[in-house]
């Protein structure tokens, strides 16, 4: 697909720009029931019944934590607290960009303008997005669109809201399988996988593949 043909340039938030700290966070909390030794595996399961739980109906992003949290904790035998999933909750929206993000993405977005399209609550994603150093022209967050990624009404609510198909946006992500592969489904015009280590990539989704933000500017000719 053309560059010429591309009116935005969406991106993943979590992950992708901001730098997302949960198991740092769960680190610190469950330090007591889970031996540091095993926490690596913890996280890994954590991370896994996050998205487990995204790909079912709509809820509240706190609940998709504490439940994803709670079904952890279960598979573990681990004493489960549900401060420890609000712990996380009231933490993202302080957290920061990558020291990668903030000038590429400035200079991207005097070429074309930036949209967000986040697995976020309303109430958490503008502070993260405040913090990116650069103009949004769209933030769109799963509770507006009442799906999370990778189900494409989550997708169709960006193309809808921007008036546009699926050919004018190159979308940018860490993760394949919440954000690149639906993107590849979609047929949305190009796509660049950002390698954070978020999980492994694969090339048969037709994606460009960056190190970290500073390859972004080239891709859209600047």
């Amino acid at each position: 697909m053309p560059l010429s043909k591309i009116r935005y340039v969406s991106f993943d938030c979590y992950g992708t720009l901001t730098n997302f700290q949960v198991g740092d966070v769960t680190r610190e909390r469950l330090a007591g029931r889970v031996p540091a030794e095993r926490m690596p595996a913890f996280l890994e399961d954590f991370t896994a019944y996050r998205f487990d739980e995204v790909l079912g109906a709509w809820k509240p992003y706190p609940d998709v934590l504490h439940r994803s949290l709670e079904r952890t904790c279960r598979r573990w035998g681990v004493a489960f607290d549900p401060a420890d999933a609000q712990a996380i909750v009231d933490a993202i929206p302080s957290w920061g960009p990558h020291v990668d993000v903030p000038a590429p993405l400035a200079r991207v977005a005097e070429k074309l303008p930036l949209v967000i399209l986040s697995n976020a609550a309303d109430s958490q994603i503008q502070a993260n997005v405040d913090r990116l150093g650069a103009p949004f022209h769209a933030v769109l967050a799963a509770e507006q669109a009442q799906a999370y990624k990778p189900r494409f009404q989550a997708f169709e609510y960006m193309f809808d809201t921007l008036g546009c198909g699926p050919e004018h946006f190159l979308h940018v992500s860490s993760s394949l399988r919440y954000d690149l592969m639906s993107a590849h489904d979609l047929r949305i015009g190009q796509r660049v996988f950002v390698e954070r280590g978020h999980g492994p990539g694969n090339p048969a989704y037709g994606y460009r593949a960056i190190a970290d933000l500073g390859g972004l500017p080239g891709i859209v000719g600047i």
